[in-house]
């Protein structure tokens, strides 16, 4: 078969590629694997949540197609951004999706042309690219640097680049780096965006998952950005409810209408018992988002102790379920460094070049494994002698 020159752009999916490279090592050794590669949360949904949809699975009217978002699912949107972010949202800034990956997969082809510029920070979650090359878009990569705190240094993207370009590409907290951003950070985006005539897709997917007693903030609660933007937020993260594939994206109504009319064309809505699930968890899930978020941060303080016992100073990632830790000077890149580690310590994390040129010196850690697995973990990569 002869595949379309689109998929020139494309390799296979790291995760694929990890999940292949540890299944090998598996069936070799017969030992057992301690994985931090994908970023799939092992906390499930609250009971009550799982509760709502096992009901409405029972009523034959649920297993139509849905083809719009409810209106409960709507409210229940419209008011828990009105409650956490003091974002007011109408109908038509709204829409529901299968997950965040999917809107940033379908909406650069809604709204960009081939050729277009899409601004993309580097280190970015790999669908960051994808979906704009997926599109016909040309990317353009703005460095993260950990002196910058891995903010976007906008003073530093090309004057010539800014005039041309249609979409940016933003995520606080971010993926992979874990970054948060100040306010101030959004104003400059906002300001920036308005000169250049540029619009803004801010995945705000870990918004509810920031330590030590912070809060994340929405890109939309700030003046003007609905004028040139849209936010994704996600329940797999929030609510634990990964497998269910749901997300919403919120803000500009031009934004909205245009991914709105190419998806109707593409699929159907979400399964009517998942939106029931989904608006139970916006109503009452408020306590089971502090008791996730604690549980990542207890991971994370594990993380810190237990690496830094053996020699891998890991910064205390302060969002996220993430850790993003530098490699040892040793190693010529990250994949080799990941590759040696499943080799001599049994343990996988995902090479941090997978998302990007500036990731090359790092991995990425997913907080996915319980305090006892991480010190576990610890403990095979003392005795493998890598630190």
């Amino acid at each position: 078969m002869i595949q379309a020159k689109r998929m020139e752009a494309f390799g296979t999916s790291i995760f694929t590629e990890i999940k292949k490279m540890k299944e090998e090592f598996i069936q070799r050794t017969g030992k057992e694997v301690i994985d931090f590669s994908i970023g799939s949360p092992n906390i499930a949904p609250a009971s009550f949540i799982i509760d709502a949809m096992k009901e409405k699975m029972n009523d034959p009217e649920n297993w139509k197609y849905a083809i719009t978002d409810m209106d409960e699912m709507k409210e229940a949107i419209q008011q828990w951004y009105k409650d956490r972010y003091q974002v007011d949202l109408s109908y038509e800034e709204m829409i529901c999706v299968s997950g965040s990956q999917q809107a940033l997969s379908v909406l650069p082809m809604a709204i960009c042309d081939p050729e277009d510029i899409v601004l993309v920070p580097d280190p970015y979650y790999p669908i960051f690219s994808d979906g704009p090359k997926i599109a016909g878009a040309k990317v353009h990569y703005m460095p993260l640097k950990e002196e910058n705190q891995y903010l976007i240094q906008f003073d530093e993207i090309d004057e010539e680049i800014a005039k041309k370009a249609k979409l940016m590409v933003v995520s606080y907290p971010n993926n992979p780096t874990c970054a948060i951003a100040p306010d101030s950070f959004y104003e400059e985006l906002i300001a920036f965006a308005h000169k250049y005539n540029i619009l803004v897709l801010h995945d705000n997917a870990y918004s509810e998952l920031v330590f030590d007693g912070k809060k994340g903030k929405s890109f939309l609660s700030f003046p003007k950005a609905k004028e040139i933007g849209v936010e994704l937020n996600s329940f797999s993260k929030t609510f634990g409810m990964a497998g269910a594939r749901l997300g919403v994206c919120v803000g500009n109504k031009e934004m909205i209408k245009a991914f709105d009319t190419l998806k109707s064309n593409m699929d159907y809505g979400i399964f009517k018992p998942i939106q029931y699930a989904a608006i139970e968890a916006l109503k009452n899930g408020k306590e089971s988002i502090q008791s996730t978020c604690l549980a990542y941060q207890r991971r994370r303080d594990a993380m810190v102790k237990a690496f830094k016992e053996i020699g891998w100073n890991i910064p205390s990632t302060p969002a996220t379920m993430f850790m993003w830790a530098k490699i040892p000077d040793s190693y010529t890149d990250s994949m080799a460094f990941v590759e040696d580690l499943l080799e001599k310590a049994g343990v996988v994390m995902t090479p941090g070049q997978a998302f990007g040129q500036e990731g090359k010196r790092y991995v990425r850690i997913a907080l996915v494994q319980d305090e006892q697995e991480i010190y576990k973990a610890a403990q095979q990569i003392k005795e493998a002698k890598i630190f």
